[in-house]
């Protein structure tokens, strides 16, 4: 009997340790995808493709990193409002140009897209800390632009993009406007349950149950429930509530534990939405939403409506 006892502990010993191994061998390639399968990583299409106004912009982050992006204005007088847009954490920017080009005709504004370490013309390799001195230096590169109103910044990030968009909100408060999140988890620790069920007796955030006694391998934790509380500036959540990539408890999680010190939050959900779709499934409601939070926070201006005049003349 102590035999086979023996032989139970040691197995469960090794699946302990080779979950371990495989956990600090391949998680960013878990957590970031910048390359989709069958695809490359370069881009697709640029934006002069769906003869967009654009320019390519290099940039450095704090660490030396060359970084790519693209600024896109609706008309090249256009002031604002800018979005500085993060997207989600697989492929990279080209593949959300076409909801970018829907977005600058019906929020009638400009869009910042940054290609984070590691994806598209990006160098370097992607992880948080990484990524969010990534994010910092899109920011600091609109806020010190002379073409653009810098008081109307907007930072939009859809799942892993609200992650990095709600830190970059958060210490930055004199100088983005507003924050729009879309479909974001709570945490990467709460995700390893959602797509790893096996993992959420060993690793998860603080609403969990569990030991969780693995938490402390995972290097990209992207805990947005942590850092949501502490965002002063408006915020509008986006919630698809067929997601099947992020339950929509996430949204809501996050949207009370922000409403409760923050009376700038607004919460809607879309029936149909799922994780990448929510922007075209929602329709008219959608845009009409972001529209009317626009609209309150980062209002236009008579230069705006001139501007647009002349560029139709």
């Amino acid at each position: 009997m102590v035999s086979y006892v023996s032989v139970l502990l040691y197995g469960v010993g090794g699946i302990v340790v080779a979950g371990m191994a495989l956990l600090v061998a391949f998680q960013e390639k878990l957590v970031y995808v910048p390359v989709l399968p069958g695809l490359t990583k370069s881009y697709p299409i640029t934006p002069a493709r769906l003869r967009l106004v654009y320019e390519d912009v290099w940039l450095r982050s704090s660490d030396g990193i060359r970084l790519h992006s693209w600024f896109i204005k609706l008309f090249p007088e256009c002031r604002g409002p800018t979005i500085l847009f993060f997207q989600e954490n697989a492929g990279n920017i080209a593949h959300r140009l076409e909801m970018v080009r829907i977005m600058l005709q019906r929020l009638q504004c400009n869009v910042f897209m940054l290609s984070y370490r590691g994806y598209g013309a990006s160098d370097g390799y992607p992880s948080q800390h990484g990524i969010i001195n990534d994010a910092q230096a899109a920011l600091d590169h609109l806020s010190q632009r002379t073409d653009i109103d810098t008081d109307r910044i907007v930072v939009f990030g859809r799942s892993l993009g609200g992650a990095v968009g709600s830190v970059l909100t958060k210490n930055n408060p004199d100088k983005v406007a507003a924050l729009i999140l879309e479909n974001t988890f709570t945490s990467i620790l709460d995700m390893a349950g959602v797509l790893l069920p096996f993992l959420k007796w060993v690793i998860g955030g603080p609403g969990t149950k569990g030991p969780k006694i693995l938490n402390f391998l995972v290097r990209s934790p992207w805990s947005t429930i942590d850092i949501i509380g502490q965002v002063k500036q408006p915020i509008l959540f986006l919630s698809g509530l067929q997601d099947e990539m992020v339950p929509p408890s996430h949204m809501q999680m996050l949207y009370a534990k922000a409403a409760a010190r923050n009376r700038q939050c607004i919460f809607v959900e879309f029936p149909t939405g799922m994780h990448m779709d929510t922007w075209l499934s929602g329709g008219d409601h959608y845009w009409r939403t972001i529209q009317q939070f626009f609209e309150k926070h980062v209002p236009k201006t008579g230069y705006d409506i001139a501007a647009a005049g002349r560029s139709t003349l």
